[in-house]
């Protein structure tokens, strides 16, 4: 290794969860490890991750849990570092988790003890890193020599320009969603100066807005929760929705929204364990002076229910139940149990907590995150063509895609 002090064995664009655990692995090997990071501090989406408490991994991860245009390349990757891996770290560190549904993992505390023990690992290790710094340029130096640098790095820091070469390059840089958290095009850009093929992309695990008669239903039950099935092309997802005063998210929506196109309408069971039809019909026999919204409050929230009579009974809103023939009670329950609606849009990258595509999987050694064309250029975490599901998977994509290069560069 030439000891140049610009000079160094890796260099990792970005210090999120898959650059910080790639450069601790591989100091681990005695390997000299720069991290650049353009925010002026490194972690920040860890930092809001999970409202502040860090859904680090999850109990039950399966590559069922990804989205990819080629499903298997997450394989390799999460067979060689699992969740109980990073687990194993977290518990060695003192710190507390609890496990909420669906085996989601979350700190008790704070994600900042996460970060803590993440830069501690790099500290030990000897890894460097440089916030505020802005990339200008990456050059890849002609070389014959397996030793030589092999990537020359142009940026700024603060008001300084500074070049530094390295023998290994790797991508850590996210992708676009939320901004503000340092999201950016970054790492494609760098993927379209060496010919790699990107995939189409899309904001993913983000909110839903509405433009017809549903935004205003929505602006008035803003910050109503309730557990619902929400469906969308063969995919399903029973878990919370949230009305909020744009549109509809939680957790349900989030979901559905990885499987949504523009154009795609929602369906979704407010009542998921109960056959409504059935139960109205029931209602009727035993309850049969009392109005519709007055038994259906007993299983959803007044406000809906009002919103509901408001779409489907309002001339019949005073009639006692005892009036509705089986064939109106039948069809409400229906539209109780499959309310189909179509967002306008989704929130976009603003608040998306993931990019859905990225960087081809195509093109990418799924053993070692090399590019298969572009010797020691690898690309790890969010910017590949892979996202998980919400609960603790994106994190535990990020430690494995980050791991397994830290074992090669």
């Amino acid at each position: 290794m030439n000891n140049h002090s610009n000079n160094y064995d890796v260099i990792i664009l970005g210090a999120g969860a898959s650059g910080l655990l790639c450069a601790f692995t591989a100091a681990r090997r005695g390997r000299r490890v720069l991290v650049i990071e353009k925010a002026n501090k490194v972690g920040k989406k860890i930092l809001m991750s999970g409202g502040g408490k860090c859904n680090f991994t999850n109990y039950f991860v399966e590559a069922d849990n990804f989205i990819s245009d080629n499903p298997h390349f997450c394989k390799a990757a999460l067979n060689r570092y699992s969740q109980w891996d990073f687990i194993a770290i977290v518990e060695q560190y003192g710190i507390e988790y609890e496990e909420r549904e669906h085996g989601q993992l979350f700190c008790k505390n704070s994600a900042k003890e996460i970060l803590a023990m993440l830069l501690a690992e790099c500290e030990q290790s000897g890894v460097e890193i440089k916030t505020d710094c802005k990339l200008i340029e990456v050059i890849a130096l002609a070389t014959e020599q397996k030793t030589s640098s092999h990537y020359q790095v142009n940026l700024t820091h603060g008001h300084s320009k500074l070049v530094m070469s390295c023998q290994s390059l790797v991508v850590a840089t996210g992708a676009l969603s939320i901004p503000s958290l340092g999201g950016s095009g970054l790492g494609y850009e760098i993927a379209h100066q060496f010919d790699i093929a990107i995939t189409k992309r899309q904001a993913g695990l983000v909110p839903f807005m509405f433009s017809d008669y549903i935004k205003p239903i929505c602006e008035r039950l803003s910050g109503l929760a309730l557990k619902a099935t929400v469906h969308c092309n063969n995919q399903e997802f029973t878990e919370n929705i949230l009305f909020t005063h744009r549109g509809i998210s939680g957790p349900a929506i989030l979901q559905i929204s990885n499987y949504w196109s523009p154009g795609d309408e929602l369906s979704i069971n407010l009542l998921p364990d109960l056959e409504v039809a059935e139960w109205l019909i029931l209602s009727k026999e035993k309850h049969g002076k009392s109005l519709l919204k007055t038994i259906l409050s007993y299983k959803l929230a007044k406000p809906l229910v009002n919103e509901l009579q408001t779409l489907w009974w309002q001339k019949s809103s005073e009639t006692p139940l005892a009036e509705f023939s089986d064939k109106q009670l039948v069809t409400i329950g229906n539209l109780i149990n499959k309310w189909s609606i179509k967002p306008s849009a989704t929130e976009g990258y603003r608040t998306a907590e993931v990019t859905l595509g990225g960087v081809s999987t195509d093109d990418i050694s799924s053993k070692t995150m090399e590019v298969k064309h572009q010797a020691n250029l690898y690309f790890i975490g969010e910017v590949l063509d892979v996202t998980g599901h919400l609960g603790g998977y994106n994190f535990q994509w990020a430690w494995s895609s980050g791991y397994s290069a830290g074992l090669f560069i």
